[in-house]
């Protein structure tokens, strides 16, 4: 009788098998499987369309975090990034949050801010209340800009206005427009709209409209989410679950309370943001921007999770930061693998998008944390790094992983000793006598 094998899990398989298996969890088709694995990506010719100057793609790795589970739905997340550990830290933490239900993520409605500088007003406040005055008028005006939006049901929703007093230049006005922009980032139709009601403002106001732009502080944008971990999932080796969990709590009040330190905090979670909003094709500038500064919206710089204990001795994280991706319009239209990542998450709304985004990164915060916490961040990064190393040093195949064991064992991962194994493995075997 043939004994049973056990199924290997998935960072066992090699390339091709992980894309198969890819295949059979998602029913994309062979040609998006290939944009996902670079084999028919943007084209040079494609990105000449995209930018200035174009010379050609630059490519980054491309991994599947798994276990996510996100309101109730099995989700497989495409992440481009060349940082090791990020993708291995989001899928274990991932596994880890099923017990207790997943993560349980929401939207606000996607609103963006436009923002319209007008200069050169004489009596700044009085004019800051004939525009408010005119809100309707400014905003059927608006509403007539762009009918693709307003046909799903987004379009202008308010004007706010502010008078900024103690600046360089003296006062002048600071015109917001509220923008739902359904699931599109909004750049674009938010930028020309302002434009389009920048004649009508100067009028109101007897000013001159100067910088007429979106914000990318979208407060009005948020994506949370929330995960609880049970103690026992959480313990290894010699740390007790209890030990872990309390020692995450007490990481994240250091982030909490000293700028230094969030900025690294929050730069965890932003591994794991960042890469699912590339692999997406969106703009991680802009998620980046809208991320640090609602970290410092308060007047101090802080943490964007947190984490508690809750009554029954769990481990409860949350998140919130704005969240201004689109799965319409800009690169998720152009680029094939971005095409394709969102075709693998299953997505039907740039609000399903965001949040499964806020849950990774929740999911990568609490994999440094449990990393700093512990055993300290360098050893869940030292065996990937060693085979960076080993494959920089010219290792190919097999030798990359025994090259980076024998590292990682003398705990010298260094290029010199990588170039000193590669040679003495790549000497032919001494002739027997």
């Amino acid at each position: 009788m043939k004994a049973e094998t056990t199924p290997r899990k998935f960072y066992e398989l090699d390339l091709e098998e992980r894309l198969q298996e890819v295949r059979r969890l998602s029913g994309l088709s062979p040609e998006e499987l290939h944009a996902l694995a670079g084999q028919n990506g943007l084209t040079a010719e494609q990105a000449d369309h995209m930018i200035e100057n174009a010379v050609g793609v630059y490519a980054l790795p491309l991994g599947i975090a798994r276990n996510f589970l996100v309101n109730g739905r099995e989700i497989l997340v495409p992440m481009a990034i060349e940082e090791p550990s990020v993708v291995a830290g989001a899928s274990f933490m991932a596994r880890l949050a099923r017990p207790l239900g997943g993560f349980r993520a929401e939207t606000t409605p996607p609103e963006m801010i436009g923002q319209m500088q007008i200069l050169e007003v004489s009596d700044p406040q009085a004019a800051r209340q004939r525009l408010l005055d005119a809100r309707a008028e400014l905003l059927e005006a608006a509403a007539n800009t762009d009918p693709v939006l307003k046909k799903y049901g987004g379009g202008p929703r308010d004007i706010e206005v502010r008078v900024l007093e103690d600046t360089p230049i003296g006062p002048f006005l600071v015109l917001h427009l509220i923008y739902d922009v359904r699931d599109a980032m909004g750049a674009n139709a938010i930028n020309t709209t302002l434009e389009s009601l920048a004649p009508l403002a100067a009028r109101i106001t007897g000013g001159r409209v100067h910088l007429r732009i979106l914000s990318n502080l979208a407060d009005r944008r948020l994506a949370r989410a929330s995960a609880v971990f049970r103690p026992q999932d959480l313990a290894f080796d010699r740390f007790s679950g209890e030990e872990v969990r309390d020692g995450i709590i007490a990481a994240w009040a250091f982030a909490a309370a000293d700028p230094y330190r969030a900025a690294t905090h929050n730069k965890g979670i932003m591994n794991g943001v960042d890469a699912v909003v590339i692999a997406t094709g969106n703009d991680w500038r802009a998620i980046e921007a809208g991320a640090h500064a609602y970290a410092a919206r308060s007047g101090r710089y802080t943490s964007l999770s947190t984490w508690r204990r809750d009554a029954e001795g769990n481990l409860t994280g949350s998140i919130e930061l704005p969240m201004a991706v689109g799965i319409i319009g800009g690169a998720t239209r152009v680029h094939p693998a971005a095409r394709a990542a969102l075709k693998l998450m299953g997505v039907s709304s740039a609000a399903e998008l965001a949040q499964i985004i806020a849950a990774v990164g929740l999911a990568q915060n609490l994999a440094a944390l449990r990393a700093l916490a512990t055993e300290g961040i360098q050893r869940g990064h030292m065996s990937l790094h060693a085979r960076q190393i080993a494959a920089a040093a010219g290792a190919e195949g097999s030798l990359v992983s025994r090259i980076a064991d024998q590292m990682v064992k003398e705990q010298n991962i260094r290029a010199e000793r990588a170039a000193e194994l590669l040679k003495e493995y790549n000497q032919p075997e001494s002739a027997e006598s």
